[in-house]
C-alpha cells in the first residue's frame, strides 16, 4: 500500500496581519508560528508512526521551511525533491491583493465557487484539468516507485485541494487544508485511491 500524505505549510502572516493572497509569484518565508507548525507535523507524524521516506515539496520557501522543520522533528534525514507542479496557484491580476479588493473584482460568488468546487475565477491559473493531471501523474508515478511506501508532499491550499480528484469519486469533504494541516490518502492495487483523512490538525 502506498500512502500519500499531503501537507499545507504553515503560516506567512504574523498575527493580526491582514493577509492576502499569495500564490506562485509570491515567495514568503514562515512566521514563527509557521515553522512551530511545522515542528508540530513532525512530531504528530512521528508519534504516529507515519514518517515519510520520500518528501516532495514545491519551489516555494514556505513549503521547504515547513518540510525542514518536518524533518527535524522527526528525526528524518532526507532529500526533499522540489517540483514545479506544488508551486500554488498563480492568482493573476489578484497575486498579493487583500480578500476584499479580490471579491470586488471578482465577485463572492467566484470566491465560493473555489472554496467549494474548486473552479478558478477568471485570470486565476493554471487550468484545473493541468493541476488534476499533474496530481494523477504523480500518483501513478510514486504507486510505482513507492508501492509500499509513505510520500509526503508540503504544498500550497490552491493546489493540495485538487488531490481529492485521485479517487474514482469525488470526496464530499471541505476542499480547504489548513495552514499546518495534511490530509491522507491510501492507494492498494485492488481498490485503488482512497482518502483516509482531510484538513487533520496536529
Amino acid at each position: 500500500m502506498t500512502i500519500l500524505i499531503i501537507a499545507r505549510h504553515g503560516n506567512t502572516f504574523e498575527s493580526g496581519e491582514t493577509p492576502r493572497r499569495v500564490g506562485a509569484r509570491t515567495d514568503m518565508n514562515l512566521t514563527a508560528k509557521g515553522l512551530e507548525q511545522g515542528k508540530n507535523l513532525g512530531t504528530h507524524l512521528k508519534t504516529l508512526n507515519l514518517l515519510p521516506g520520500y518528501i516532495f515539496t514545491s519551489h516555494l520557501k514556505r513549503t521547504i521551511q515547513t518540510a525542514q522543520e518536518i524533518m527535524k522533528a522527526a528525526d528524518l534525514s532526507l532529500t526533499p525533491q522540489a517540483s514545479d507542479i506544488f508551486n500554488e496557484i498563480d492568482y493573476g491580476p489578484d497575486e498579493n491583493k487583500i480578500e476584499d479588493e479580490v471579491i470586488a473584482r471578482i465577485g463572492a460568488a467566484a470566491i465560493k465557487n473555489w472554496e467549494e468546487h474548486a473552479t478558478l475565477p477568471d485570470g486565476w491559473s493554471p487550468d484545473a484539468n493541468i493541476i488534476i493531471e499533474n496530481w494523477k501523474n504523480f500518483a501513478q508515478q510514486i504507486t510505482k516507485d513507492h508501492p509500499d511506501d509513505t510520500v509526503l508532499v508540503v504544498t500550497s491550499n490552491g493546489i493540495a485541494r485538487f488531490a481529492l480528484n485521485l479517487p474514482d469519486s469525488r470526496q464530499n469533504v471541505d476542499l480547504k487544508l489548513a495552514t499546518g494541516a495534511y490530509g491522507i490518502l491510501e492507494h492498494t492495487p485492488e481498490t485503488g485511491w482512497a482518502v483516509k483523512g482531510w484538513n487533520i490538525r496536529p
